[in-house]
């Protein structure tokens, strides 16, 4: 019988052996292997040899904000509706001040001479002595009473002004959503790419092991063939992932609106996010965010015109004086002695009978409008819940995956690392390995994932609440 400990000798020896030829053996093997996919190498090694977004501007997350509520064609709608709104409000204040105006003209009369007559219609009409005749007249005309219009306009006015607040806030938060998602997609990008160099890496130290082995006559050829495959692969990761990142920073650039290319600064992507202000008190919150806001003062403005609206079945009062002058003169001068001077002040009042049912349109019209806002307002209402619920469970869901996927990477570099230990002395296969990198790279790909998941969960809240958390 073979003696236990002498069996154990000899394969101890056997394994030195192995590891001494698979060094030596291995880089005149790579380098035979490589020898037919050396210019297809050196092409992709040309492709992912330099970052996509050096030649961009780095901006921080604030800086991309800023930039994209200046230059958004939303907002700056948002902003122009403001301004308008703004305008009407002093409008309907300035209907209690009475309508100035004032006019003037001149004449000139040519005749053969001076004091001559003509014909003008069939009558002999005596030229003036003077060629140059003048007049001019001012006036003023104001509504005394108007039936409460102008109260009820100028109500309407600040609640079209309020709504138009609450919607320019509400674009600027979506505005920061919108260029927060592109930025946070460069980020991702920027962490798919450094996953794709490290799974390339990997494939490149596995292939190398894979052809040392082969030339060792330890393995079969699948295994440098899979080796071969795997590290392909990896380097399309990189490409992907290269492309993906170059796609982002074009999306960043178009939201914040620069005419040079932009890309996202590097932000701390260890830690979890948290929340500024409690969960319990969100939900007041998002009740009185900028939509809901913005529903309630439309609501308003639409209550406001159905009051005007009765005003029509109410007389109106106005007041109006004019004062004019007219004269024929060599010099325009409202003192010369040869002016006609005139004033008129009238007064007037307005009740209309009957209109051909205009008004009893124009109220249901407006009965309507503020029917459907009061349901725009409730549904505004309940939909601000429901995307609190929805946005704050995303929020909490994200930041468990990313501690559980942080614990699965950390556990899949080191099954990958066994796996490769394993494989160097032959107590593995190929197969192994390249099963622990696959679980890697998803393990790596799922936490980018959860971390843009809480970072855009995030942004929504903040969009829904219309304040920064």
């Amino acid at each position: 019988m073979t003696d236990p400990r002498r069996g154990a000798c000899w394969r101890s020896l056997s394994l030195a052996a192995l590891l001494v030829s698979v060094l030596v053996a291995a880089p005149s093997a790579v380098a035979a292997a490589a020898v037919p996919a050396a210019a297809a190498e050196a092409d992709v090694s040309a492709t992912v040899s330099a970052a996509p977004d050096l030649a961009a501007r780095s901006i921080t997350l604030e800086e991309a904000v800023a930039l994209a509520q200046q230059n958004a064609p939303l907002a700056i709608q948002a902003r122009g509706q403001l301004r308008t709104t703004d305008a009407g409000v002093r409008s309907a204040y300035a209907a209690f001040l009475p309508a100035v105006t004032l006019s003037a003209g001149a004449t000139r009369q040519y005749a053969p001479s001076s004091g001559s007559t003509r014909i003008e219609n069939g009558q002999v009409v005596t030229l003036p002595s003077q060629p140059w005749s003048y007049s001019a007249s001012g006036g003023a005309n104001m509504t005394l009473f108007s039936g409460g219009r102008r109260i009820t306009d100028l109500r309407g006015a600040h609640a079209n002004f309020t709504a138009a607040e609450a919607n320019e806030l509400s674009q600027r938060f979506g505005v920061a959503l919108d260029v927060k998602r592109e930025f946070f997609n460069v980020l991702a990008a920027r962490e798919s790419e450094i996953a794709a160099r490290a799974q390339l890496a990997q494939a490149e130290s596995q292939r190398r092991y894979a052809f040392a082995r082969v030339a060792a006559r330890t393995a079969t050829r699948s295994d440098s063939l899979r080796a071969e495959i795997q590290m392909r692969n990896a380097q399309l990761a990189v490409i992907d992932a290269r492309i993906s990142l170059e796609t982002a920073v074009a999306g960043l650039t178009r939201a914040v609106g620069t005419a040079y290319p932009v890309t996202a600064a590097p932000m701390d992507s260890t830690g979890l996010l948290v929340l500024a202000v409690p969960s319990d008190s969100l939900r007041a919150l998002a009740e009185g965010g900028p939509s809901v806001r913005q529903a309630k003062a439309e609501l308003d403005a639409a209550r406001a015109m159905k009051w005007s609206a009765w005003t029509d079945y109410l007389p109106s009062l106005s007041a109006s004086y004019s004062r004019g002058a007219s004269g024929a003169s060599n010099d325009f001068g409202l003192g010369a002695d040869s002016y006609n001077y005139s004033g008129v002040f009238r007064l007037s009042v307005s009740l209309p009978i009957f209109d051909q049912l205009g008004r009893e349109e124009q109220v249901v019209r407006t009965q309507v409008a503020a029917d459907n806002a009061e349901a725009s307002l409730r549904d505004a209402r309940l939909a601000a819940l429901q995307s609190l619920v929805g946005a704050l469970g995303a929020f909490r869901s994200a930041g468990q995956r990313i501690v559980a996927q942080t614990a699965s990477v950390e556990a899949a570099e080191e099954d990958l690392r066994v796996q490769e230990q394993r494989y160097a002395v032959a107590s593995a296969t190929l197969l192994d390995v390249l099963a622990s990198q696959t679980q890697l790279d998803q393990s790596r790909q799922e936490l980018i994932r959860a971390r843009y998941d809480q970072r855009v969960a995030k942004a929504e809240l903040e969009m829904l609440v219309g304040r920064d958390l």
